[in-house]
């Protein structure tokens, strides 16, 4: 089996995959500070409770925006898991050509989403990953990653609203039934969300325009992502492990592993 990680700014996401198949998935926070034992004790004592042994992980992948954590999670994978972890970087081969002007200031989390939805769904395609930030990728018809676009992601936007404002209450993130808001709730959710839609629909568009890909492909992730997706008739594809999927296939790229 091969256990996949990929270390955002909010959590940890761990799954295991038993060739193609992902058999379970599982969070930590990566905001909260932890030693290798406890990265390893916790991590074994979860696969456990998923019913998985350590014997059976037979390698390991990660990618990651927080390096904070990295020497304290890949001495855990080491030690406790008994696996040495290729970790997504330079010179880790991905299939994927990036062309931007500084290859090197691209999230691992980017590459890594880029490369599963271009091996899954084909070229050229714009892939959208609702975090903490909100990123629109583009990859040429013949995998040329060079463009990008970042935007806050609606949590964060809605904690401007209630750590910035005296009298605006933290909220639900959710889609009211309409845009006519009538009280303080509500109001805060159609413009965060609705919001969140003109500007998804919006850069689509002009990432079209400016292309002239009239066959792009759309495809979103992201814990919100699926909010926005079913508003929209413009995000083709939800995909809600993206990215375990390319840590998966960049993982085979690397080792020579057969699914």
């Amino acid at each position: 089996m091969l256990l996949v990680v990929d270390v955002g700014n909010t959590n940890i996401t761990f799954g295991v995959y038993d060739k193609k198949e992902l058999v379970t998935t599982f969070r930590m926070m990566s905001k909260q500070p932890r030693t290798s034992d406890e990265y390893g004790i916790s991590l074994r004592e979860l696969l456990r409770l998923n019913h998985i042994e350590k014997k059976d992980i037979e390698g390991t992948i990660i990618a990651s925006v927080v390096p904070g954590v990295m020497h304290s999670l890949t001495g855990a994978l080491v030690r406790y898991i008994g696996t040495t972890p290729v970790i997504v970087g330079p010179g880790v081969k991905t299939g994927i050509r990036i062309t931007s002007d500084n290859p090197r200031e691209i999230g691992p989390d980017r590459i890594v989403d880029v490369v599963a939805a271009y091996e899954l769904y084909g070229g050229p395609v714009l892939v959208l990953d609702f975090g903490t930030a909100t990123t629109y990728d583009l990859v040429t018809e013949d995998g040329c990653f060079g463009v990008g676009i970042t935007a806050p992601g609606i949590r964060i936007s809605a904690k401007a609203l209630w750590e910035d404002t005296a009298k605006l209450p933290e909220i639900e993130i959710k889609k009211p039934d309409s845009i006519l808001a009538k009280e303080t709730i509500t109001s805060m959710q159609a413009g965060l969300v609705y919001g969140q839609i003109g500007q998804t629909e919006y850069i689509i568009r002009q990432v079209m325009k400016e292309t002239g890909y009239e066959n792009l492909k759309v495809v979103a992730t992201g814990g919100l992502g699926r909010i926005i997706a079913d508003a929209t008739d413009m995000i083709q594809i939800y995909d809600r492990n993206l990215t375990l999927e390319g840590l998966r296939i960049i993982y085979e790229k690397n080792t020579g592993r057969k699914s």
